[in-house]
C-alpha cells in the first residue's frame, strides 16, 4: 500500500510538472461565475508550484510510516441512523430537554431560546424538526413536541424580553437608562429592524471584523446585499488580508477569561451559531463520531491527548500542554530558528524511529539525552507526535468542518468560521494549538534566513493536521490530494490570524450576559414566592440588604469599589472617568505601598469583573471603565492573579 501511494505521490508531483495535473483547477472551475459571491478561491490563492511542499512532506510522511512496521489501528468514524445526528447536536448545544424523557424540565432551554438571533433560531428549527419526525417514524413513547409549540412556548414566556419581535441579534444599548422595567441595568436589544439599521450605519470594511454582529447574521444580510461581493486575493503573504478587531470600549473577551460557568454557554451558543452560519452558506456542517477502540494507556507517541496530561501532571501539577510537546519545541529552539529548511527538511527516518523509541522509554525517567537530538529529527519528531494522537489534535467531530472551511464563499466568513471552531475545540486540543502556532509563527519570523515563509510552512504542516491516519487509506489518498491546496490554505489562516480566533465574539458573550440576567431574574422570583409562603418579612427585608452591592449602599454613583485581596492596598473606590481603563485601576493599586513588600508585579494581576449579568471576566488592559459599568452595573470589581 506504501508503495502504490508513494507511487502515486511521484506521479502527481511529475504531472504537475508537466501541466496534467489538474484535479483542483477542474473542480474550481465548476463554481458558476454569476454565483452570489465571489469565491475566496484557496485553490487560486496558491499555485501549483507552491504545493510542492505539500507533496514532498505527504511522501516523507508514507515514508515514516512504510518504516514503523507496527500496524496502526484505523479509527472508526460511526454513520449516524436518521436523526440521530441532529439529536446529537441537540444535546451538545445545551437543547436536549426539549425532547424525550426530561422535555418537562425545559426552562434552561427556553432561557438559552430567548437570546438566539434570527438565523440561530431557524438552525435549532431545522434539527428539531428532523429529530421530532424521526421520533414519530420510530413510534417513540414519550413527549413529541411541536417545534412550532417549542418556539410558541418560548416567545410567550419571553414575550417581554422579545418585545413581540422576531429575535435577530443580541447587542447592548450605549443609554444605560433604557431598561425594560425601570430597574438598574443595562438594555440588551433584540430587533430585526435594528440589527439591519446597525449594518447599514456602519461604513463596509473588507479587512473589519464585527463582532457585535452574529456571523450568520452577517451573511444572511451580505447574501441580500447588493453591497457585498468581497475581493479575491493571491497566494503571497503579503497578500492576504489584513483582518482587524475594532477596538471595543467595553474590552475584548478571550477564550480562558471567563469562567467554566460562561464558558458553557460560549460553547452551545458558538455551536448554533457556526450551524446557523454553514447553513446560510450552504455548506453542510456534520459533526463526526469516533467509536471507541484501544488505544496506549501509557508512553508519548500515540496516547490520547487527555491521558497524555493526566500522567504529566503528576510530574508538573497544572500543566495543561504536554510535556513531550513543550521539550520538542524547545529543543528546536535552542539551535536556532534561522536554519534554511527548518521544519520542512525532514530528518533521518531510522535515527527519528530510535529517538521516538528511546524517549519512550527514558523521557520520564529524566535520562534521556538531548544532545544526541538533531534539530531536524527533534521537528520531525514534532511532526509525528501531532500525526499519532490516536484521535486528530482538530478531533474527529470537527476535523471535517475544519476542512470545510476552505468552501466558504469569503476570506472574511471562513476566518469567522475559524474563530468559532476553536471555541468549539475541547479545552486539552485548543490549548496545544495554541502552542503550535505561536511556534510556527516564531519560525515564520526568521524567513529570511531560513527561508520558511507563511505559505512554506502551511504547506508542511497541513498534511500533519488534516491528513489523519486514523481515518484509513480511502480518506486521505483520494480526498486529500483533491484538497491540498484547500486545507494549506486553512492552515495559512490560523497560523497568521491566531491571535484573532481565540477571541470570543461580543455578540456571544453578549447572549451569555442576556442568559445570566434571564435566569436571575427567575431565581429572584422563585425567592420571593417563598418568603411570601413563610410570611417571613422581616428575614426577607434583612436577606434583602445583604443581597445589595456595595455599588447601591457603599460607594456614591459614579464610583465603583475595587477590592485587591493579594495587594496590600486591598480595598480603593474609583472615580470612574470617560478616559479611565482597566490598566489604570491595576496601576493604581500598584503604586500604592503601605509597609508590605510589593510581591506582584503589573503583568501578573488583572482586573475582574464579577457577577452581574456575567460569572466571571478577565479584563484586557484597554478596558474602557465606564462603558463597561454601564453595560454591568452589578457587578462586584477584583483585582487578582489569573490562574494558569
Amino acid at each position: 500500500m506504501v508503495t502504490v501511494v508513494t507511487k502515486l505521490v511521484h506521479y502527481l508531483h511529475l504531472s504537475r510538472r508537466s501541466g496534467q495535473y489538474t484535479m483542483n483547477h477542474e473542480h474550481s472551475k465548476k463554481i458558476p461565475d454569476g454565483a452570489s459571491f465571489d469565491r475566496s478561491g484557496s485553490q487560486d490563492s496558491l499555485d501549483e508550484l507552491s504545493l510542492d511542499d505539500y507533496w514532498k512532506e505527504l511522501e516523507n510522511i508514507h515514508e515514516t510510516r512504510g518504516n514503523n512496521h507496527e500496524e496502526r489501528v484505523a479509527l472508526v468514524v460511526k454513520e449516524p441512523d436518521e436523526g440521530e445526528l441532529e439529536e446529537e447536536w441537540l444535546k451538545e448545544a445545551g437543547l436536549s430537554n426539549l425532547f424525550g424523557e426530561s422535555s418537562g424540565d425545559s426552562m434552561e432551554s427556553m432561557v438559552l431560546l430567548s437570546t438566539l438571533t434570527r438565523t440561530q433560531k431557524a438552525a435549532v428549527e431545522k434539527r428539531i424538526e428532523t429529530v421530532t419526525q424521526t421520533m414519530r417514524k420510530k413510534n417513540k413513547q414519550h413527549q413529541i413536541p411541536d417545534v412550532r409549540d417549542i418556539f410558541r412556548l418560548q416567545n410567550d414566556s419571553k414575550g417581554k424580553v422579545c418585545e413581540g419581535s422576531e429575535p435577530s441579534t443580541v447587542r447592548t444599548s450605549e443609554n444605560k437608562n433604557e431598561t425594560h422595567d425601570g430597574t438598574k441595568g443595562p438594555k440588551f436589544s433584540l430587533g430585526t429592524d435594528e440589527q439591519k439599521n446597525l449594518l447599514e450605519d456602519m461604513p463596509p470594511s473588507d479587512t473589519d471584523i464585527n463582532l457585535e454582529i452574529s456571523f450568520a447574521e452577517q451573511a444572511a444580510n451580505l447574501k441580500d446585499s447588493s453591497v457585498g461581493k468581497m475581493y479575491r486575493g493571491g497566494g503571497g503573504d503579503t497578500l492576504l488580508p489584513n483582518f482587524r478587531l475594532p477596538k471595543d470600549k467595553t474590552g475584548t473577551t478571550k477564550i480562558g477569561d471567563l469562567a467554566p460557568q460562561d464558558m458553557k454557554k460560549v460553547y452551545s451558543l458558538a455551536l448554533i451559531e457556526l450551524t446557523a452560519l454553514y447553513d446560510i452558506l450552504g455548506t453542510e456542517f456534520k459533526q463526526q463520531k469516533a467509536v471507541k477502540i484501544k488505544t496506549k494507556d501509557s508512553g508519548l507517541f500515540g496516547v490520547p491527548l487527555s491521558l497524555l496530561l493526566e500522567q504529566d501532571q503528576k510530574k508538573v501539577p497544572g500543566t495543561k500542554i504536554p510535556l513531550i510537546f513543550q521539550k520538542l519545541i524547545a529543543q528546536i529552539e535552542e539551535t536556532t530558528l534561522e536554519t534554511e529548511g527548518l521544519l520542512r527538511i525532514p530528518g533521518v527516518a531510522t535515527r527519528v524511529k530510535g529517538l521516538c523509541q528511546e524517549l519512550e522509554a527514558k523521557f520520564y525517567e529524566g535520562t534521556f539525552n538531548w544532545e544526541n537530538v538533531k534539530q531536524h529529527d527533534a521537528a520531525s519528531l514534532l511532526k509525528l507526535f501531532i500525526r499519532e494522537l490516536p484521535q486528530p489534535l482538530l478531533t474527529v467531530e470537527y476535523l471535517k468542518a475544519f476542512q470545510d472551511v476552505q468552501n466558504l464563499p469569503t476570506r472574511k466568513q471562513q476566518l469567522q468560521a475559524l474563530n468559532l471552531l476553536v471555541i468549539l475545540l475541547p479545552e486539552a486540543n485548543r490549548d496545544t494549538l495554541k502552542v503550535l502556532l505561536e511556534f510556527l509563527q516564531r519560525v515564520i519570523d526568521h524567513r529570511d534566513k531560513n527561508k520558511m515563509t507563511l505559505k512554506n510552512v502551511a504547506m508542511v504542516m497541513a498534511p500533519n493536521l488534516f491528513t489523519f491516519h486514523g481515518f484509513g487509506s480511502k480518506t486521505i489518498e483520494q480526498s486529500e490530494f483533491v484538497m491540498a491546496a484547500g486545507t494549506a490554505n486553512v492552515m495559512r489562516f490560523m497560523i497568521q490570524y491566531q491571535k484573532l480566533l481565540w477571541t470570543i465574539p461580543k455578540f456571544i458573550v453578549n447572549q451569555v450576559r442576556k442568559q445570566n440576567t434571564e435566569n436571575q431574574k427567575k431565581e429572584k422570583k422563585d425567592k420571593a414566592m417563598k418568603k411570601l409562603l413563610k410570611k417571613m418579612a422581616y428575614d426577607r427585608e434583612k436577606h434583602e440588604k445583604q443581597e445589595k452591592t456595595p455599588n447601591d449602599t457603599d460607594v456614591p454613583q459614579g464610583v465603583i469599589r475595587v477590592q485587591a485581596p493579594h495587594l496590600s492596598k486591598v480595598s480603593m473606590a474609583i472615580q470612574l472617568t470617560e478616559e479611565l481603563k482597566a490598566s489604570d485601576v491595576v496601576a493604581r493599586f500598584l503604586s500604592q505601598k503601605s509597609g508590605n513588600v510589593q510581591t506582584l508585579k503589573k503583568e501578573e494581576v488583572f482586573l475582574y469583573e464579577i457577577g452581574g449579568n456575567i460569572g466571571e471576566r478577565c479584563l484586557d488592559d484597554d478596558t474602557y471603565m465606564k462603558d463597561l459599568y454601564q453595560l454591568n452595573p452589578n457587578a462586584e470589581w477584583v483585582i487578582k492573579p489569573k490562574q494558569s
